[in-house]
């Protein structure tokens, strides 16, 4: 659970601790934050395949930070998280149960059709919402500045993840209200 929240945290404060390091530290000591982050997922790598892949690709960042003494790999850190994301939650897609599905099931007893029909499509969505941010922060990781970088990576990324979190619930409201009356 700790090892958790540091994970949460690090990836969260990851962006601004570039943007505020750049120039002053070197990229391949940056390189250790990446590998912390990539430790706190270490103790995942029994339960699940997506952080197996995760850990492995953030080792490859790392190592390519280190050796090359580069930015671009410690930036590309988050398309590498949208990318383990999309992937998750599509190949759930084509499982019986959709991760979006799967979370809903630990709080809900009930759960008729029409709920796994919505949870299948507000996967479908998170898929669209992992492919467009992680477009943009390859984008923002290959042509803009650290600055705007770690400005969407950082904090427009998470707004938007709200956004999406806030109207989803209140679509999932309104669903309940007429599947559920």
């Amino acid at each position: 659970m700790l090892l958790n929240a540091i994970a949460l945290l690090l990836t969260v404060l990851y962006p601004l601790a570039i943007w505020l390091a750049h120039g002053q530290v070197e990229p391949r000591w940056l390189a250790l934050l990446l590998l912390l982050a990539v430790a706190c997922r270490l103790p995942a790598l029994k339960l699940q395949r997506a952080a197996r892949w995760s850990v492995a690709a953030g080792l490859l960042l790392a190592a390519c930070a280190l050796w090359s003494n580069l930015l671009l790999p410690l930036k590309l850190y988050p398309v590498l998280v949208n990318a383990v994301l999309l992937l998750t939650f599509g190949y759930s897609l084509w499982t019986p149960q959709s991760v979006v599905e799967r979370l809903a099931r630990l709080r809900e007893t009930d759960f008729p059709p029409a709920a796994v029909q919505y949870t299948r499509r507000v996967t479908q969505v998170w898929c669209g919402f992992f492919i467009v941010n992680g477009s943009i922060a390859l984008g923002t990781a290959l042509w803009a500045s650290e600055a705007v970088w770690s400005l969407y990576t950082g904090l427009i990324a998470y707004i938007l993840m709200g956004l999406l979190f806030g109207a989803e619930y209140l679509v999932r409201l309104r669903f309940k209200r007429l599947h559920h009356a």
